[in-house]
């Protein structure tokens, strides 16, 4: 049996309102820096937001992954089967 697969579609669907809240922080930590030190006082700002989503992102994929591959699992096609017996 192939095994299920994550598709982009799924992924974004997952994570759309972690994209905003990463796009919030990083326009907070640019808006918020004095004019002359926007590099130097928002740098670890939004390097911490793309990895608090970055985080997010791979935790939300991989739990598709397995939920994916759980439901087309050959054990949940064998108790299907005995089932219908």
């Amino acid at each position: 049996m192939e095994e299920k697969r994550v598709t982009a579609e799924q992924i974004l669907a997952e994570i759309g309102i972690d994209v905003e809240c990463m796009a919030q922080k990083v326009a907070d930590a640019i808006n918020n820096a004095q004019a002359g030190f926007i590099i130097d006082q928002s740098e670890e700002q939004v390097r911490d937001a793309h990895a608090e989503f970055r985080q997010q992102t791979y935790q939300k994929a991989i739990s598709l992954l397995a939920k994916n591959q759980r439901a087309f699992s050959p054990s949940a096609e064998l108790s299907t089967n005995e089932m219908e017996k």
